[in-house]
């Protein structure tokens, strides 16, 4: 019988790697606007985000917005709106990708004490949609279209 790796490459989806940190989560390696970054793979946000400092790391422009954000304990925080950037996760990209920014230091105390590494953002379901994702979670593997 053909392995799922097997198969979804003959479908020509793309393999990326994560790790599972000590808190559970899943983090990923990514690039926006060529620039290297950490973040969460996130089932559960409706969108892919960044810190504030994401804004000049990422060299983005941001644009105020009148959405709020909530998740991960805070609610009702300002956001910004980043608009046609470039992502890549390994050998996937997209040139067409928007961004929220908002004040990520809640999340990033929370990995703090489970003595984690602060991530950059957070890749939610926008991109597993439009990867049309398959999480292998057995061998830690994320796979997008």
């Amino acid at each position: 019988m053909e392995d799922l790796q097997d198969f979804l490459k003959g479908k020509k989806y793309k393999k990326i790697k994560f790790t599972i940190l000590k808190t559970q989560h899943l983090l990923i390696k990514a690039s926006i606007n060529t620039v290297k970054g950490t973040f969460i793979l996130d089932t559960g946000a409706s969108n892919s985000c960044v810190g504030l400092e994401g804004i000049e790391k990422f060299q983005l422009f941001a644009e105020n917005s009148e959405t709020k954000a909530a998740g991960a304990g805070a609610i009702g925080m300002d956001t910004q709106l980043s608009k046609n950037n470039k992502l890549q996760l390994s050998r996937w990209k997209t040139s067409d990708f928007n961004l929220i920014i908002f004040n990520m230091s809640h999340v990033n105390e929370a990995l703090r004490l489970y003595k984690t590494k602060p991530v950059d953002g957070i890749i939610g379901a926008d991109i597993l949609l439009n990867g049309k994702a398959i999480i292998d979670y057995s061998n830690h593997y994320l796979y997008l279209l």
